[in-house]
């Protein structure tokens, strides 16, 4: 797994940050695991729609991967709490 030039260990650890940073902006009660996978998760979906919609992803870094991750895990838990709906 080589995502905007981040791996494994990388992809964990920013993405537990990304998905902690989206528990608190989206004020959902998840756990450390769950931060993780959504982060990762976000991450992965966000990169795919953005290549779907021909727009150019946030860059190639650490950076770039914890504000892709971000902004994908808040999308999961919006999506998420629609669903439940």
């Amino acid at each position: 797994m080589d995502v905007n030039g981040v791996g494994w260990l990388a992809a964990i650890i920013i993405g537990g940050l990304a998905g902690w940073f989206a528990e608190m902006v989206m004020k959902s009660n998840t756990g450390i695991f769950m931060n993780i996978i959504m982060g990762i998760v976000g991450a992965v979906v966000l990169n795919a729609l953005l290549q779907a919609l021909n727009f150019q992803s946030f860059g190639v870094g650490w950076f770039a991967y914890l504000v892709t991750g971000f902004i994908g895990a808040c999308l999961l838990i919006f999506v998420g709490r629609l669903v439940r709906r």
